[in-house]
């Protein structure tokens, strides 16, 4: 499959272009630099225009324009710009591939505004309570009239040089001070395969892709141990208070995530 990609150079983008290639799909990346990679490379940007796109059969669209940093309240002092980049510009980008597959990387924070605690399911209405969560939702709803699928991701781990824990571990190593925490995680490869799978496949609407609850107490504690490290581990948070996403639309589909094995394998190339 001839395949658009946006965000490539972005965490999760790198883990789609990976296992894209590995499936042997041809990438075709847009952005406004060239990644290094081999893939070909069309210049865009999100407040422009989008490309020629009548050789690419599907889109996958990571993009996300915001303060370094930051998704919610990534729109610093430019909420309007920040719009225009986000929503207006993935809506013209759908626009454009008009007819042919489409999957929009979404987020669970559509759903902030629900109580902590709530079982989070694909069916539910979206409730955000930031301007992240709001463009994220329109852009959802956009989507289905394009005949897209949204996929609603929770946090993505996975080894990377800017990996999502680097500076966890560093507080960690350094004796520092750390907050209790629990939140549900995703492996970067298990988020690719659920693009992926998606690409095959004609469903439309929301999906969601999670798979751990995980404690930093949990995390630090392996942390320790493969390192060596006797260092104060933070307090058990109450895990009472996560919003789980109910995944089953995806596992309907086949999809299994790693789990903890996955986690435990890939812990050493974080580290």
């Amino acid at each position: 499959m001839r395949l658009a990609l946006t965000g490539a150079g972005g965490i999760v983008g790198r883990f789609i272009a990976e296992a894209a290639r590995a499936a042997g799909h041809d990438l075709v990346l847009l952005s406004r630099r060239p990644t290094g990679s081999p893939d070909e490379h069309r210049p865009y940007d999100l407040l422009g225009p989008p490309p020629p796109l009548g050789d690419v059969e599907a889109l996958v669209h990571c993009a996300f324009q915001h303060v370094p940093g930051r998704y919610r309240g990534g729109e610093g002092a430019d909420p309007a710009g920040f719009r225009r980049a986000n929503l207006d510009g993935s809506l013209r980008l759908f626009e454009a591939m008009r007819g042919r597959r489409i999957v929009f990387l979404s987020s669970r924070a559509v759903f902030d505004g629900y109580p902590p605690g709530t079982l989070l399911t694909e069916g539910m209405p979206t409730c955000p309570d930031s301007l992240y969560g709001q463009v994220k939702a329109e852009a959802e709803t956009a989507l289905v009239a394009a005949g897209g699928a949204s996929l609603r991701a929770t946090g993505v781990y996975g080894p990377a040089p800017d990996h999502k824990w680097r500076s966890l571990f560093d507080d960690f190593r350094a004796g520092r001070p750390i907050p209790p925490r629990a939140a549900t995680e995703i492996h970067g490869s298990d988020l690719a395969a659920a693009v992926l799978l998606l690409l095959q496949r004609e469903e439309t609407g929301a999906f969601h892709a999670s798979d751990l609850l995980l404690d930093r107490h949990d995390l630090l504690a392996e942390v320790a141990r493969l390192t060596g490290l006797s260092r104060p581990l933070p307090p058990r948070a109450d895990a009472s208070q996560v919003s789980p996403l109910d995944c089953r639309r995806l596992s309907a589909l086949g999809w299994r995530p790693g789990g903890r094995e996955l986690l435990l394998r890939t812990l050493p190339l974080m580290i």
